[in-house]
């Protein structure tokens, strides 16, 4: 690993900050303990919610930890789409007994006053998803002694996270659950991302910061292979979603491994930005008309989606996953990162034993 990250933990192992409540203290302390780099999800929250969850933290944990915050997002959703899809929703809303979201709740997801909360109280690592911060935010984290951490999709991407200054690229490949990361969200692009390795690979050629592999990897052998490919450590994100300290819905831990969901997709169904997730009724019926209108979409579902939970009702949940999910193994986070680092190490073996032939 690069010297900037083993001096933060020393096993090439990070787990992926997950909105939505799964990324709770107890997860990130759990992984931080055991040697890897727990995450704390701000996206969603308020200022002071994260403030809290960073406190509860640090109860928890000497180790050091990271924070992920979402980029604010240009104003480029077409109302009318937004209303069509609205009208399209209606049939959920009555079928869950709630009112659909207010489109307009916001879209800078509080990121002015979070960035204030990380300067007057400063974390080992804050990383940003969605785009590029400006220069002089990482200069002012910097300055405060945190490292950052920027998500890319591609190398180009990589390129401008290197010329802002970030310590850290995390290199986010088409298979990773959840959101992807890219900078600029254009549809005429969905579906057409880079797989992991080729990913990181570009990266590796185009930039001389660290790089953090994320997407798809469940196992210490593909730990091992992105290591070989060129990155400094790997980020987990749906491996972590079936952990004991993980604040995932019961219903999504259950669904990751149910033969009943057999194949992941890239949807706008639930938030109006492409994320992986479980193909199900809601996915299914929505996706294809979803607009790429993001944040408004996420404030329409979000009333769904919690009545959906409250109704024991998977087939109405926004079910991220990356498309390693059925490998999902429920463990304590801390035994699988201890797990995760034996699969490496007998992964370096077998490599090393076969090279030397």
């Amino acid at each position: 690993m690069s010297s900037v990250l083993t001096d933060l933990f020393p096993h090439p192992i990070v787990q992926a900050p997950m909105a939505g409540g799964v990324s709770v203290p107890q997860l990130a302390a759990a992984v931080s303990d055991a040697g890897g780099l727990g995450f704390l999800a701000a996206g969603y929250k308020t200022a002071d919610g994260m403030y809290q969850e960073i406190k509860q933290l640090r109860g928890l944990t000497s180790r050091p930890f990271g924070v992920n915050l979402f980029l604010p997002q240009p104003e480029t959703a077409d109302p009318a789409a937004v209303d069509v899809y609205a009208h399209q929703l209606a049939g959920e809303a009555s079928w869950y007994e709630t009112e659909l979201g207010d489109p307009e709740s916001g879209r800078d997801d509080g990121y002015d006053a979070k960035l204030a909360v990380l300067l007057d109280n400063p974390v080992p690592v804050v990383s940003f998803h969605f785009g590029v911060p400006a220069r002089e935010v990482i200069d002012s984290l910097h300055r405060v002694g945190t490292l950052t951490f920027v998500t890319a999709t591609t190398a180009e991407e990589a390129r401008a996270v290197e010329r802002a200054g970030a310590d850290v690229v995390i290199a986010q490949g088409v298979e990773a659950g959840g959101h992807q990361g890219t900078h600029r969200d254009i549809p005429e692009t969905d579906g057409s991302g880079v797989g992991l390795l080729s990913l990181v690979a570009q990266v590796r050629e185009s930039v001389g910061i660290p790089i953090v592999a994320a997407g798809g990897i469940m196992r210490g052998d593909q730990i091992a292979a992105v290591l070989a490919a060129g990155a400094s450590a790997a980020q987990l994100g749906t491996a972590f979603v079936t952990a004991h300290e993980s604040g995932a819905h019961a219903l999504h831990k259950q669904a990751l491994t149910n033969p009943l969901f057999v194949r992941t997709e890239l949807t706008r169904a639930f938030t109006g930005r492409p994320a992986r997730a479980l193909v199900n009724r809601f996915l299914r019926e929505h996706g294809p008309y979803a607009p790429a209108a993001y944040p408004e979409v996420h404030h329409l579902t979000a009333p769904l989606r919690k009545a959906a939970a409250k109704a024991g009702d998977a087939q109405g949940l926004a079910l991220w996953a990356g498309q390693g999910h059925r490998m999902a193994r429920e463990l304590p986070a801390g035994q699988l990162v201890e797990v995760l680092v034996a699969e490496l190490a007998a992964a370096r073996t077998a490599l090393s034993a076969g090279g030397a032939r």
